[in-house]
């Protein structure tokens, strides 16, 4: 008979692997090509068939196997998934594999597992590199149609860091006028005044970033233009040699570039993605929605612990701050663990911890400041 540490490593490695599969489940249904949906359904099987073994170890020491649910960071990627496409999980899902990649590797009995899923992690790697360039032979003349949706990863990414911002920098903000012993009025309007002025100098920080990065890709590529005008010669033989270091032999990468070389703006979008890593139709995206997602987002995260103080006063008020911004950093950091590959409960209370320790230091600064200053 297994002993119970066995067993709480089976009942774990059987949640793990049926997690896995109703995420590929959901990606399979959410892609539209057939081969990437061929591809998510067969790890999806594959998943199913590790949690076979477990699940099967599990009833021969005698344990009844329940019906599987889903744990809330699944859940949570196939929400997204399924409301934005699989683009928008595809890195946190390759992240995550990584990850888990060796997590069989100190499992003797899970050698044959361990290897498939090292192979399940460079798969889901390939997608997602593939989503970043061009394939190989005639099809890498246009570039991969799925290659646009990858950047709302990093949109998520963005959004649940502002939110994060917003919600530290005014705890933090909030906690040192409280300590200060200022009263609940005062701590409100600096509270609402953090949260204005963070908004907008998060907004007009990404609007210029965003807009400074688009500047400079036009002028990247309109150098680019240039050159395939003036020296068409060293534009087909740098194409040449990206594919060669693609792998291509020698031979079809003259081909295929001296193919690609016809076509003037073929060439030109092609040398934008392969040479300045830029997608010409994006150019870092829209300044004005970047600056919108960033006030939104860290209004929002401002907002949170700010709200106590609308109906609640002293102690009281504080008290409830407190809370509300424990749960509001303990959700953010569930949210993270969609990017990071750790588990939902360690980054939530990695995050929580941080927040709190943070919003501690300040509160005893301003209570210093208070005492010296009254």
């Amino acid at each position: 008979m297994a002993s119970q540490t066995e067993l709480k490593r089976f009942t774990s490695n059987l949640a793990d692997e049926l997690d896995s599969a109703a995420l590929y489940d959901t990606l399979a249904h959410a892609e539209k090509q057939d081969d990437k949906r061929r591809v998510y359904a067969e790890l999806a099987a594959a998943e199913r068939r590790h949690a076979d073994i477990w699940a099967a170890k599990l009833r021969a020491n005698g344990v009844a196997v329940r019906t599987h649910r889903v744990g809330a960071k699944t859940r949570i990627m196939r929400v997204l998934a399924r409301a934005f496409g699989r683009d928008f999980v595809l890195r946190s899902v390759a992240a995550s594999e990584m990850a888990d990649r060796d997590k069989y590797a100190e499992q003797p009995d899970a050698a044959q597992m361990s290897a498939e899923e090292r192979h399940h992690a460079d798969i889901v790697q390939d997608v997602v590199n593939r989503n970043k360039g061009l394939s190989k032979g005639g099809a890498i003349a246009a570039a991969e149609s799925w290659h646009r949706g990858v950047a709302s990863g990093n949109d998520l990414r963005a959004a649940v860091l502002g939110a994060n911002d917003g919600l530290v920098s005014n705890f933090c903000l909030i906690m040192g006028v409280a300590g200060a012993g200022s009263e609940s009025g005062t701590i409100l309007l600096t509270g609402f005044a953090g949260l204005i002025a963070g908004a907008a100098s998060m907004a007009l920080g990404e609007w210029l970033s965003v807009t400074n990065a688009r500047e400079l890709a036009r002028a990247q590529i309109a150098r680019e233009r240039d050159e395939l005008e003036h020296m068409p010669d060293a534009e087909r033989h740098e194409l040449a040699l990206i594919y060669q270091a693609k792998g291509m032999d020698a031979e079809q990468a003259r081909s295929v570039a001296a193919e690609i070389m016809r076509d003037k703006d073929k060439a030109l979008d092609t040398l934008t993605r392969e040479e300045l890593g830029l997608d010409p139709r994006e150019l870092g995206g829209n300044p004005w929605t970047a600056a919108l997602a960033s006030f939104i987002t860290f209004a929002i995260g401002a907002f949170i612990p700010a709200v106590a103080f609308l109906w609640a006063s002293g102690t009281q008020g504080i008290v409830q701050c407190v809370v509300l911004s424990g749960l509001g950093l303990a959700g953010i950091g569930m949210f993270t663990s969609l990017f990071n590959g750790r588990g939902a409960l360690f980054s939530s209370v990695r995050q929580v911890l941080i927040g709190m320790v943070a919003a501690g230091c300040t509160y005893g600064i301003g209570s210093l400041l208070g005492v010296s200053l009254s």
